[in-house]
């Protein structure tokens, strides 16, 4: 028989803390690249459980990389400066 903890509801996928990084990253990359399209066409269930299965993902890399590297353009200070930088590109003195 087998023991509850190691069996796997195939419906829900691998659990987030088995993947190895390499598989939790493609996981995730598919996620983000089919979300568009679950949200459009997908049924409300479809939905749901693409954003669970996303959210776990999403929480156990960030669990695994606390101190990820951020892009600087990617913070509010970085988005200003863009927005700066466009406003005087487009009205130059």
């Amino acid at each position: 028989m087998r023991d509850p903890d190691t069996t796997v509801n195939r419906s829900e996928g691998i659990p987030p803390p088995a993947l190895e990084t390499d598989v939790l990253l493609r996981e995730l990359a598919q996620l983000h690249r089919t979300r568009h399209e679950t949200f459009l066409y997908g049924s409300e269930e479809a939905l749901h459980r693409h954003t669970l299965r996303t959210g776990q993902l999403e929480d156990e890399y960030l669990r695994r990389v606390p101190l990820r590297h951020v892009t600087a353009g990617r913070t509010r200070n970085g988005a200003r400066a863009r927005e700066a930088a466009a406003r005087a590109e487009a009205h130059p003195e």
